[in-house]
């Protein structure tokens, strides 16, 4: 079993969709050229509607990720304003020098993204074992794109059963409902994190995919 970040809501009917079908994380996408952007104020309106709307819930909901990329302070500040998210997922070339500044300037878990060709990637993230609070190992985008994830794009999941990661992370790049069961026993990841896999449309959600990822990824 397996926990379930999806990432690219954008709508509040996604979120709910998310929180019914047992999400543990959903992701805010904070980057203009992702089909999946939100606004500032789009944002600040889906976070205020989906905690009124999930407030007493029986159920544990689903924690907020706030994606962005290279951010500079003023626009992190302005996204944690708008989505009040529980994790800062850092998904673009932030250091370790930077992502400590993050973490230390705003007092929000981080998650840097570890874009990962090799194993030679993957060893290169114990430079941000002493820092992060989590990580996220997703396949590096093809050369030349100008999206840094959420293109469908995969790598060798069994580069990670040798890895030791001695935080908690997650497994992301090409994964569906009909992968991912493949995917967590090949890697060994605590959580599966996935975009396009639950996609209609580009940057539109399918609820049933929804819902078919989190039954294959927490029960096979």
């Amino acid at each position: 079993m397996s926990e379930v970040k999806i990432c690219g809501i954008s709508t509040l009917a996604d979120y709910l969709a998310c929180a019914a079908c047992d999400v543990d994380y959903v992701g805010f996408v904070f980057f203009e050229k992702s089909p999946r952007h939100l606004s500032f104020e789009a944002a600040s309106q889906l976070a205020s509607e989906a905690d009124k709307s999930l407030k007493g819930s029986p159920k544990p909901v689903p924690q907020r990720v706030a994606l962005s990329v290279n951010a500079d302070d003023a626009t992190i500040e302005q996204i944690i304003r708008a989505a009040r998210p529980d994790i800062l997922q850092l998904h673009g070339h932030e250091s370790p020098e930077r992502t400590y500044h993050i973490k230390q300037t705003f007092g929000i878990p981080v998650m840097p993204v570890i874009k990962v060709t090799s194993a030679a990637d993957i060893a290169a993230a114990e430079a941000y074992f002493s820092i992060a609070d989590r990580l996220l190992f997703d396949a590096a985008p093809p050369k030349g794109a100008a999206l840094p994830g959420g293109m469908g794009a995969q790598f060798d999941w069994t580069l990670m059963q040798t890895a030791q990661i001695p935080l908690p992370w997650m497994l992301g790049g090409g994964l569906d409902s009909g992968n991912v069961a493949r995917a967590i026993e090949q890697s060994g990841t605590p959580c599966v994190d996935v975009s396009s896999g639950v996609e209609k449309n580009r940057g539109e959600k399918n609820h049933s995919a929804i819902s078919r990822f989190v039954q294959a990824a927490k029960f096979g």
